[in-house]
């Protein structure tokens, strides 16, 4: 009989030990990071809570995940050109949940799920399909960013009224015929060797220019020189004329200069023969001395 008791005993304190920690395991949770933790009470969203370790009323509340970190969505959507040429566009498109307002996005889509399917992707589809056909397919291949800005724009202005912030989007790839991404290639090497003849033309221009302004300057050179030499030689024949000149006119004024000049000139011997006159024949005054 006691042996029974003590067995009921130890049964009862075993299941209330269980109890007890079935209890405390149930009122405590934890929220990972890059998430928001939504409390609800009987199914009710009542408050958000951030990473960490939290409490809650045991078998009353339940912890669903909010995550608020950077998601990334991608559509691969068939469309056409401005040309009406068909074009299959592989978009993504990075967002991101507003951390303050996750409380509101799960009370009014009950999840990210929900959110993605109902209410981004349509929206993301919609933009998308408004805008590629904006363009001609030799701009989405060359310019996609110009593509990708009317996206973004359109998206953006579409999801201003949620809680979720549009980070950036991308075209991951384009496909057009094959036909016509032949014919754009050759059309880019015909425009590439235009480029390049254009390129050479211009390069032999200024070649040409430059030996032009070579030759010239070097004929201005020769015509400097020139210029000097005869600026040179017309300033000696001057200084010349003029030294003749002064020289006349001071023998003019001054006429025993030239007996000075002719005495300076003088070594000192009488000439040794003398003119006469048409009668008489020329004298030896050596000889006349001599006697």
């Amino acid at each position: 009989m006691f042996q029974k008791q003590l067995n009921v005993k130890w049964i009862a304190s075993g299941i209330l030990a269980l109890v007890v920690l079935i209890v405390a395991m149930g009122s405590v949770y934890t929220v990972e990071e890059g998430h928001v933790g939504i409390v609800k009470r009987f199914g009710e969203a009542k408050y958000q809570e951030n990473p960490g370790l939290h409490f809650k009323v045991p078998f009353m509340d339940s912890v669903e995940s909010i995550e608020v970190r950077t998601r990334k969505n991608g559509e691969k959507m068939a469309s056409s050109t401005a040309e009406q040429m068909p074009v299959t566009v592989e978009v993504s498109v990075n967002w991101t949940v507003n951390k303050e307002a996750a409380l509101e996005l799960f009370r009014r889509y009950g999840g990210l799920l929900q959110f993605e399917q109902r209410i981004l992707d349509p929206r993301f589809r919609s933009a998308t399909k408004d805008t590629i056909p904006k363009f001609e397919a030799e701009q989405l291949i060359q310019d996609r960013a110009l593509a990708i800005t009317g996206i973004e724009t359109r998206l953006i202005e579409e999801m201003s009224e949620f809680p979720v912030i549009v980070d950036n989007i991308q075209i991951e790839n384009i496909v057009l015929p094959s036909k016509y991404i032949q014919s754009i290639e050759t059309k880019q090497t015909e425009k590439n060797l235009a480029a390049a003849e254009e390129h050479k033309l211009e390069r032999q221009r200024l070649e040409a220019l430059r030996e032009v302004n070579t030759a010239d300057a070097q004929a201005q050179g020769i015509i400097k020189v020139a210029e000097a030499e005869a600026q040179s030689i017309l300033l000696k024949g001057e200084a010349e004329a003029k030294a003749i000149e002064a020289k006349a006119r001071a023998l003019r004024d001054n006429p025993l200069i030239v007996k000075l000049t002719e005495a300076q000139a003088w070594d000192g011997k009488l000439p040794a023969t003398i003119l006469g006159s048409a009668t008489m024949p020329i004298m030896d005054m050596r000889e006349a001395a001599n006697k």
